[in-house]
């Protein structure tokens, strides 16, 4: 059974207002199991080891290269690109800003 994993670009954190680790590229496997809850103190658990695991990589070309040498099938999710609205201050007290 090979294992079964995803690429992809760590998105910014919420409570970050600078982008620093989302330029490098992880590696999560998916679970090969689901998860129980244990009787006794009710916490939620998992005998898969792999979920545990998550490697970061400097570009996309080396994560694949590293799925491919140790034969681990691999998702690659592209990330979304955010758009910027570039605007002044002055912006803010334009006349021909819409007012409602």
């Amino acid at each position: 059974m090979t294992a079964k994993a995803r690429l992809f670009q760590p998105a910014k954190n919420a409570m970050q207002s600078g982008r620093r680790g989302t330029k490098h590229w992880r590696l999560e496997f998916a679970p090969a199991e689901a998860r129980y809850v244990e009787p006794l103190m009710g916490w939620t658990g998992s005998r898969d080891m792999n979920a545990e695991v998550t490697i970061d990589f400097d570009d996309k070309e080396s994560a694949i290269a590293f799925c491919k040498n140790n034969n681990i099938e691999y998702t690659v999710v592209e990330p979304k690109h955010r758009r910027l609205h570039l605007k002044t201050y002055a912006d803010n007290f334009s006349y021909t800003r819409v007012r409602g």
